[in-house]
């Protein structure tokens, strides 16, 4: 089974490994059941979805109501205006077929622009606020992609006392200096906080750049087994970080087992063998 540790400051005990349901965004009914299948198998307790991954609440709803009180269940709003965000909150709990959500996140909160729209007056942080105070949410969150997500996190949360936070996290990116001192710089915080630090992209290899897409990421992922246990046995070595499951049903089980087998973090050396077999390129630049 994946090990456990406090979700921040919430109460909730989650597996470090949750699952990005934006896996679900476009498979079949068949193929999302085997999905809540494995995850219970590796004790998995914790989902990750937002609002604009296709059909993956709906997927879900199912999985919850044969579960009940099985998941913390996280979604995320994209809207910047309260009005949005009111709507689109609570269009998720219905599509989820519930009366509430663990946490709501402000989805990928990096444009400045957005970003004040976002947590000022009639943005959609009073949103997520109401809907606390309703019950309809118990936590606040919010999540981000891109090299400036750490410092942005950093005011977000000078701002308002998020309960958790998301960033891209990998050995490539994580050679970039001026990347890795600013996501050391918001780790520390959230350590301070007791705020949740979640990463993302552990198996990112490389962008597409032209080639034919073989996987439902963005970006192209590692894929064998040897690669995908090094990858994910370096994040899980930092022992403050969760991570998110690549956004790809096929690749699932490689990284579940990947992360029962976790022991220790694997040597810079093996990493830099690994960056160089694989041809990886950090994806943001």
């Amino acid at each position: 089974m994946i090990p456990r540790m406090p979700f921040g400051a919430t109460g909730h005990d989650s597996s470090r490994v949750i699952f990005g349901a934006a896996a679900l965004g476009s498979v079949s009914k068949s193929d999302a059941d085997r999905t809540l299948d494995l995850l219970l198998e590796h004790g998995v307790n914790h989902i990750d979805v937002a609002a604009s991954y296709g059909d993956a609440e709906l997927r879900i709803a199912s999985w919850l109501q044969r579960n009940p009180g099985t998941f913390f269940v996280a979604t995320k709003t994209g809207e910047r205006s309260y009005r949005g965000a009111r709507e689109e909150i609570r269009r998720s709990l219905d599509r989820l077929g519930v009366d509430r959500v663990d946490s709501i996140q402000l989805h990928n909160l990096v444009d400045v622009i957005e970003w004040d729209i976002a947590l000022s007056a009639d943005g959609a942080l009073e949103a997520a606020i109401e809907a606390r105070e309703e019950g309809l949410v118990r936590f606040i969150g919010v999540t981000g992609h891109g090299l400036s997500v750490p410092e942005m996190h950093r005011r977000s949360l000078d701002r308002f006392p998020f309960d958790s936070v998301l960033a891209p996290y990998n050995y490539v990116q994580m050679q970039d200096p001026r990347y890795a001192e600013t996501l050391e710089s918001l780790a520390a915080v959230c350590a301070e906080r007791r705020v949740a630090l979640q990463t993302i992209k552990s198996l990112a290899r490389r962008r597409w750049d032209g080639r034919e897409h073989t996987a439902a990421t963005w970006y192209e992922p590692l894929r064998e087994q040897e690669d995908v246990d090094l990858a994910v046995h370096w994040v899980l070595g930092r022992p403050d970080a969760f991570l998110l499951t690549t956004g790809d049903v096929e690749i699932l089980p490689r990284l579940l087992a990947a992360a029962e087998r976790f022991e220790s973090r694997p040597s810079d050396e093996q990493m830099r063998d690994l960056a160089a077999r694989a041809e990886a390129e950090p994806l943001f630049v």
